[in-house]
């Protein structure tokens, strides 16, 4: 009897083990959960999507044996109330990190509040905040590119186009009139692209003669129309179209369409950010020439800092500056490499 009470106790405990190493390996096995959280401030924005499909990419390529990767991207639809609204959403959904691209980067409070009062990491993207909000907490951080340099290089591929076709001079005055279509009113990229292309113009020896600058707000449809009025304003008088990005280039090449103006008075247009359309229109001779913005690498150093901010991975390989800033440089693009950038696309 004894002996048989002895064999069961023993049979127990090696059930026991096997039970506990049974749910160990369980536990080993099971992958860690990473949920990235993202507002951006308008997805209809045509590099923005385009930004997102290429980070959402890279998260996939991070998705790994250890974690699973899943995020939430949300449209604020330009309204900062409602990017507040989503963030506060995401952290009480449980969301390891985030990743903004702001409304409005002077009113970022209530979001930075949110987030440190949660430990929640915040990756702002695109739209640079204030220095002083960045500076508040060691867990923010931004990915991006300096503004003004895609306005230095805009300006020196006009003035490289402009020497090799000295027609865009219509009047032949010895000056280039020209009309420049602006993001977004008070937006800091806007600004100093606008500020650094026309800079730019000068240093590279042109002679310019600004006729408009007009606001559309990053989009085509409302550049079309700014365009229109401009050419019903100056008629044949514009020589060169100058756009922050290549969504207005676009909006205000159609309004030259729509109108039927002919091939010869039809002026110069230029815009920044490399997009598939602005890619396409470049390899069509419609866009003279634009500055490719590397959303394949802003949208690889935004997936590696969300990793790394939400395991709490070592930083120590990324490039910084000032331990905040990722910066990736602009590119230039002609008909002569327009090709490649378009093969990197793909």
């Amino acid at each position: 009897m004894r002996s048989r009470i002895r064999n069961t106790a023993i049979m127990l405990c090696f059930v026991l083990v096997l039970s506990v190493a049974s749910c160990s390996n369980t536990r080993v096995d099971e992958k860690k959960q990473i949920y990235i959280g993202v507002t951006c401030y308008d997805q209809k924005d045509t590099f923005i999507g385009e930004l997102m499909e290429a980070f959402k990419k890279e998260c996939a390529r991070l998705d790994t044996d250890q974690y699973d990767i899943s995020m939430t991207i949300m449209d604020a639809a330009g309204s900062q109330r409602a990017q507040d609204d989503q963030v506060q959403e995401m952290i009480e959904d449980g969301c390891n990190v985030l990743c903004i691209n702001l409304a409005d980067r002077t009113d970022l409070s209530h979001i930075i509040n949110a987030a440190m009062e949660n430990d929640i990491p915040i990756i702002f993207f695109n739209r640079e905040p204030v220095d002083e909000d960045l500076k508040r907490w060691d867990k923010l951080y931004y990915v991006g590119a300096k503004a003004k340099q895609s306005g230095q290089m805009q300006g020196e591929l006009i003035a490289d186009y402009i020497k090799n076709n000295p027609g865009v001079d219509k009047n032949g005055d010895g000056r280039i009139q020209y009309v420049i279509l602006e993001g977004e009113m008070g937006h800091q990229d806007a600004i100093v692209r606008t500020e650094s292309v026309t800079e730019s113009m000068k240093n590279n020896g042109l002679q310019i003669e600004k006729l408009s600058c007009q606001i559309a707000n990053w989009n085509r449809a409302q550049a079309q129309n700014r365009m229109t009025q401009l050419i019903g304003q100056y008629k044949n008088s514009i020589e060169l179209v100058i756009a922050n990005n290549d969504a207005m280039a676009l909006g205000a090449i159609d309004a030259y369409e729509k109108l039927g103006v002919t091939e010869s008075n039809v002026p110069a247009f230029f815009g920044v950010d490399g997009t598939a359309e602005g890619l396409e229109a470049v390899q069509q001779s419609k866009l003279a020439a634009t500055v490719y913005n590397d959303k394949e690498g802003q949208a690889r150093a935004m997936a590696e800092l969300a990793y790394l901010a939400a395991t709490g991975g070592s930083m120590k390989n990324i490039r910084f500056e000032d331990k905040k800033y990722v910066y990736l440089p602009y590119e230039k693009v002609t008909p002569d490499n327009v090709d490649e950038f378009v093969r990197d696309e793909q």
